[in-house]
């Protein structure tokens, strides 16, 4: 018998050849060097996975001496209490490096561009809205402005009182004076962002405008039922309600006069102090007219000065005033102080 080599050998069939191979300093190239040249990649595949098995990895449990100088030995990554320097380096967060790090803006940041009106859709379109609304209602009430204002100069009449005004007369007033809120609202907007500040706690600046139509809103509510409270006592319900009436048409004055205000303002780019003149000069017009009509319904039968003067002050004048105390102290609750 023939001495056994030491090297184990395995007889392999590809394509019908034998071929013999050794499990010991076998590479593919050799293997694939055994088999003829018109071999198909099939085969070449069988025979190098017939060669060559998977075996189970065994890692180094040598300790690991590269490390820093003076420090102690590294120690894996995935350890959460590994030194600093092996967490952290020059570049560890940039975004270059790191891909799921949001990337920064480079260079310097310019000034936002302030929120205005003229720029701001929603607001146009809000405007152009009350505006095309205002004409519409004009248009259709000529008869009843015209009514009002004959009657509005005149002394007290015995029929007056029993005058009543239809539905779409009723709804053209309460627009106007709906309207004489936003229009107030946008104004001490305006006022706010100029002489108070531009930043507020506010996700936008419509919740600011919102916030003061309901305080206007509030306001016009209040001083209609202290009037009702202070009339009912001293009067009669047949002036009660042509006040009721006569105030009404004064509120839907006083939107129609300043809607020009904020129109200039906001897209003509209007002055302050000509803003500041027009508005103050409005309002003036507007509390004389009110103590007119109330001195041609309450006393002019009976002057009395005296009387008229504190009724005037205790329901139009202190109202105000405390109206100018609530935006103000609103304004400043709500502003972003730095």
């Amino acid at each position: 018998m023939a001495q056994q080599d030491s090297i184990q050998q395995q007889h392999t069939t590809v394509g019908g050849d034998s071929v013999v191979a050794t499990h010991r300093q076998l590479t593919p190239a050799q293997v694939l060097k055994w088999l003829p040249r018109n071999a198909t990649p099939a085969q070449q595949d069988s025979a190098i996975q017939a060669h060559f098995k998977p075996d189970t990895i065994r890692w180094s449990k040598r300790p690991d001496t590269l490390h820093l100088p003076g420090h102690d030995k590294g120690h894996n990554m995935l350890d959460v209490d590994i030194p600093q320097y092996y967490r952290e380096g020059f570049f560890s967060k940039d975004t270059l490096f790191h891909p799921e790090l949001t990337g920064g803006r480079y260079g310097v940041a310019g000034d936002p561009v302030p929120d205005t009106v003229n720029t701001d859709n929603v607001m146009t379109g809000l405007l152009l809205f009350c505006f095309i609304l205002a004409i519409l209602a004009f248009s259709s009430a000529k008869g009843f402005i015209v009514r009002q204002y004959s009657k509005f100069f005149s002394p007290f009449h015995d029929d007056e009182g029993n005058t009543s005004e239809t539905l779409v007369e009723l709804r053209f007033q309460l627009f106007l004076a709906i309207l004489t809120g936003l229009m107030s609202s946008l104004l001490y907007y305006f006022y706010t962002l100029r002489f108070i500040g531009e930043t507020f706690v506010l996700a936008s600046q419509y919740y600011l405008i919102a916030i003061y139509l309901g305080i206007f809103i509030a306001y016009f509510l209040l001083k209609i039922l202290l009037y009702q409270i202070v009339n009912v006592v001293l009067f009669d319900g047949k002036r009660n309600r042509q006040w009721m009436k006569a105030l009404l048409f004064i509120t839907a004055i006083e939107g129609v006069l300043l809607f020009p205000a904020v129109m200039m303002q906001a897209y003509f780019d209007l002055s302050v102090k000509t803003v500041v003149i027009y508005v103050v000069t409005v309002l003036v017009f507007v509390k004389l007219l009110t103590i007119f009509k109330c001195f041609i319904i309450f006393f002019y039968r009976n002057v009395v000065k005296l009387q008229i003067i504190l009724y005037f002050c205790a329901l139009e004048l202190v109202p105000m005033l405390a109206l100018w105390s609530i935006l103000d102290i609103t304004a400043n609750v709500l502003k972003i102080k730095f």
